[in-house]
């Protein structure tokens, strides 16, 4: 006899009152490998099982570069306007407003200045959740200031790319970031003040056409997509077969686009010893 008998038929549990899994607690990664989510954080957000890194934002990169996470962020109420008054399925002021709410972020970018390994550092980190990571006049004119406060107090500056490409809504105003990022950084080199652009996943359009590769150091983490216009675009002009792991970091370290690839968790020391080399310094511990 079973030790169960149901006493009543047609027993059935509303939707809402039915428990599943927390979200959140397992991570599964490209390659099918289950990963425990607490793990994956302790691991610099890479997958134990297979290296595999996952796409984390500008608060994760804080924590990872700066020293006990401290740092104080420059002009984070800057916000875009629509001078274009544009609109697609929906108003460029309200896909602003939403990317908000849902991101909790005023951009695609976000600025800090901290210690890293006891030396001042200004970080400049993208966030591909809003609107795609796509680079408008705030990520432009975001990544001028930080340009100009190395400048200013002679502080290196690594820039994180992590961007779909140039933001449509904004038009030509978007494609002028372009110029206006590179003569900034051109400023710097002038001064001799050591720039390092790290390439994530992924870093595509006028971002990798502008800053994203034109740091004294280019570096990039592993297996991130880089490149400009998709690979269907590329080959559907070229009219040729694309070679394998095309526009992976690893082939354009291989072709000299890139001067090295960084794993995550060695990212802080790596990034700190380009710095040393670069300055003719002792190289920290």
């Amino acid at each position: 006899m079973a030790w169960f008998k149901r006493t009543k038929k047609g027993i059935q549990t509303a939707t809402e009152d039915k428990k599943d899994v927390p979200k959140g607690l397992w991570y599964k990664s490209p390659t099918g490998k289950i990963v425990d989510a607490e793990q994956l954080e302790k691991n610099f957000y890479v997958s134990p099982e297979d290296g595999y890194h996952v796409r984390i934002g500008s608060k994760e990169y804080f924590e990872i570069l700066f020293d006990d996470n401290k740092y104080k962020e420059l002009d984070k109420n800057l916000t875009s306007k629509d001078p274009l008054q544009f609109e697609d399925k929906k108003k460029y002021p309200d896909r602003i407003k939403e990317a908000e709410a849902k991101t909790n972020l005023k951009d695609a970018i976000r600025i800090g200045v901290g210690k890293s390994k006891g030396n001042d550092l200004v970080v400049a980190c993208m966030d591909f959740s809003f609107i795609g990571g796509s680079m408008g006049s705030v990520v432009g004119e975001k990544i001028a200031r930080a340009a100009d406060h190395s400048l200013k107090n002679n502080i290196p500056l690594l820039i994180v790319s992590k961007s779909g490409g140039a933001r449509m809504q904004e038009a030509v105003l978007s494609l002028m970031q372009l110029a206006k990022t590179s003569v900034k950084l051109a400023q710097l080199a002038e001064a001799k003040i050591p720039y390092i652009s790290l390439c994530t996943d992924p870093t595509t359009g006028g971002t990798t056409a502008s800053y994203a590769m034109l740091g004294d150091i280019n570096i990039s983490e592993p297996g991130a997509l880089i490149g400009f216009a998709g690979p269907r675009v590329v080959r559907d002009t070229t009219g040729k077969e694309l070679p394998e792991g095309f526009q992976t970091a690893e082939f354009l370290k291989e072709h000299g686009f890139l001067d090295f690839i960084t794993p995550r968790k060695e990212l802080k020391n790596k990034v700190n010893l380009y710095l040393d080399l670069i300055l003719n310094q002792p190289v920290r511990a």
